[in-house]
């Protein structure tokens, strides 16, 4: 067989599959994206980036690229839709949300891949594989075949891969349906408000709320037995069931985009089988309860990015990429169980109705307040790193450094160490990690070093223990006569 021109190909280019594939290409890993849709989805769904995305975005350098295109919100009332305050000193200069519509998101992170070199192709899904000591042999739908040595399923909640792949999806089918949407409303937003406060707390899912300005409104409403799941919803469903909750229909017309959504809850068992991966709703699937499922996504992709290229590139230690499954498994498990909590509080049964109002009185301790919303936008995660400060494992925020913001020295995917004490060195791992000196930064540790993904792999100041700290994560050092792979 043919050398492949390909090293990973990846099934899906909504935003997890373009951020990995543009992960891949910051180390020259030769990428091809296949994507079954021929042209960009229809359904202008505004998504929310959440501050763990955001700043991922930013240490990338594309948060700049986005923020035009979207509206900043505070980073409150997410779990359940319970109205809460954005807390005081969130850790982080991006602490809000950006809505955004998601054609934009994708477009733009598509963009982002294709610049740095990665390959897509439209109209082209992955119809099977068969995998061997070397490499993947890729089918296409219309019968081509694509040679590589990874594959990685990108490809949504039904992905091809992983049923080909054999990979258990254990967890809970969907039970009740809703109806989401955006879509003008015919009557005052006074009257609007009024009637909602009325109905809301014996039904839920439901609300109508002023969106974007003008007279444009986001419409949750149960959707009890309409139409079939497997068609689209229209207008006349939403006003149906508008009409059986409220009422009223609100005079709504002019939709932006009309979907529906169950509340099934499944997370894969594994995410890598030998060399095919798993990432995004093709590895998890949730209702959309605080709107962490595309941030969840884009999280797995800058987690898998550098440990599948160090693989490829040929230094990464054994371990390295069994460490995707190791820390993003336990990290969907818990968004999962967040969700099903919050589908618990939306039932309009008396017991969920009475504990929906005791988290309500809880919500308004700032320590309650914080906790879920740090949980929901990613600030909470914690990797298993073994005993340390409570710093290891964790993101570093963007720092203000001597040479600016922390962030932008991460923008090419390598790792850093952050010097405070002027004596330690990267030495002959620094084709791999970069180093900054920076005695004055605002940092409660000697020094640190920092992954790829910006979390905390090692904190002290002893050039021994760095050594093999380094070894752990960026494999053996280079010698002379001997070329590092990256």
């Amino acid at each position: 067989m043919h050398a492949s021109p390909y090293d990973v190909v990846i099934a899906g280019c909504g935003p997890t599959g373009a951020m990995l594939a543009a992960e891949l290409r910051l180390h020259d890993v030769r990428v091809l994206v296949l994507e079954q849709d021929t042209e960009p989805g229809s359904m202008v769904r505004v998504v929310g980036l959440h501050i763990r995305s955001l700043e991922l975005m930013a240490m990338r350098g594309l948060l700049d690229r986005l923020l035009p295109h979207g509206r900043r919100r505070p980073a409150a009332g997410f779990f359940a839709a319970i109205p809460a305050p954005q807390p005081e000193g969130l850790d982080s200069p991006y602490a809000y949300l950006l809505g955004i519509p998601q054609p934009v998101i994708n477009r733009l992170l598509e963009e982002h891949a294709v610049a740095l070199g990665a390959h897509v192709r439209h109209g082209r899904a992955v119809t099977g594989f068969e995998q061997d000591d070397d490499g993947v042999t890729v089918e296409l739908s219309g019968g081509e075949r694509v040679r590589s040595r990874y594959l990685v399923g990108c490809d949504g909640a039904r992905s091809t891969v992983r049923k080909r792949l054999g990979v258990a999806f254990p967890g809970e089918p969907s039970r009740n349906d809703t109806l989401m949407g955006e879509m003008e409303a015919g009557v005052p937003q006074e009257e609007i408000a009024a009637t909602v406060a009325a109905v809301a707390g014996s039904h839920r899912p439901f609300w109508i709320r002023p969106f974007g300005g003008g007279a444009t409104y986001s419409v949750v409403v149960p959707a009890a037995d309409v139409s079939d799941r497997s068609e689209p919803p229209t207008l006349d469903d939403f006003r149906r069931q508008l009409r059986a909750v409220a009422g009223t229909d609100f005079g709504v017309h002019a939709p932006r985009w009309l979907s529906r959504f169950g509340d099934a809850t499944r997370l894969a068992d594994r995410y890598r089988v030998g060399r095919v991966l798993l990432a995004g709703d093709a590895a998890h699937i949730h209702p959309p309860f605080g709107g962490q499922g595309l941030n969840l996504g884009v999280q797995d992709a800058v987690n898998l990015g550098w440990k599948l290229a160090a693989q490829i590139r040929g230094w990464a230690p054994d371990p390295l990429l069994d460490t995707y499954h190791a820390e993003r498994h336990p990290v969907a498990a818990d968004v999962l169980d967040n969700t099903r909590a919050q589908a618990e509080l939306a039932s309009p049964e008396p017991g969920p109705r009475a504990l929906r109002r005791l988290l309500t009185e809880l919500v308004a301790f700032d320590e309650v307040n914080r906790h879920l919303i740090e949980k929901i936008t990613g600030l909470a995660v914690r990797y298993d790193f073994g005993p340390g400060p409570g710093l290891l494992g964790r993101r570093l925020p963007d720092l203000e450094l001597k040479r600016g913001r922390l962030y932008p020295l991460l923008r090419q995917g390598r790792g850093l160490l952050l010097d405070r004490t002027e004596r330690l060195t990267t030495g002959p791992w620094s084709d791999r990690v970069d180093q900054l000196t920076d005695p004055g930064a605002a940092l409660d540790a000697p020094c640190v070093l920092l992954r790829p993904d910006g979390h905390v792999a090692w904190i002290g100041d002893d050039q021994r223990d760095l050594d093999d700290c380094l070894a752990r994560w960026f494999g053996a050092p280079v010698t002379p006569g001997r070329e590092a792979g990256w």
